[in-house]
């Protein structure tokens, strides 16, 4: 049986560069754990979003921060829409059956099967828009990133 081998030791210990970092000798970065924390876009992703809002240059883009607020009011929409539908397609089915009986259980059986599939087909459009455009914006991120540490010759 082989030991499992141990992930390497750090060049300092945690201690010695907390103690530098508070004298103003250590690395920038750094807390006190010695961990350095997130430096650059994924730091500020909580900071500076009405400043990222009225950025008119588009250099910095707010997408992912807003995406999850697109889904969930566009899924409460489509949840109105859904149930508003859904009722009056059984009250107008209900209402139909004393004029046409035929055509009041067509409806009724129509609002049963169609009206919960195009809800479902809805949210799966919304989903694939948003993802469409967060994933748009992440190739405009990398392909950013990418041309700012390609070397220019």
């Amino acid at each position: 049986m082989t030991e499992p081998t141990l992930p390497p030791l750090p060049e300092r210990p945690a201690e010695e560069v907390s103690r530098d970092t508070a004298s103003g000798a250590g690395i920038a970065g750094v807390d006190d754990t010695g961990v350095p924390r997130l430096v650059g876009d994924l730091d500020d992703i909580g900071r500076g979003f009405l400043s990222a809002l009225f950025d008119l240059s588009f250099t910095r883009f707010i997408t992912r921060r807003l995406a999850s607020v697109f889904y969930l009011v566009g899924l409460v929409a489509i949840g109105i829409a859904f149930i508003a539908t859904f009722l009056w397609g059984l009250i107008s089915g209900i209402g139909s059956l004393w004029w046409n009986v035929g055509g009041g259980i067509a409806l009724i059986l129509s609002t049963l099967i169609v009206v919960p599939v195009v809800a479902f087909l809805a949210v799966v459009v919304l989903r694939f828009i948003i993802e469409s455009g967060v994933a748009l914006v992440a190739i405009a991120e990398n392909t950013e990133r990418t041309a700012a540490n390609t070397e220019h010759d």
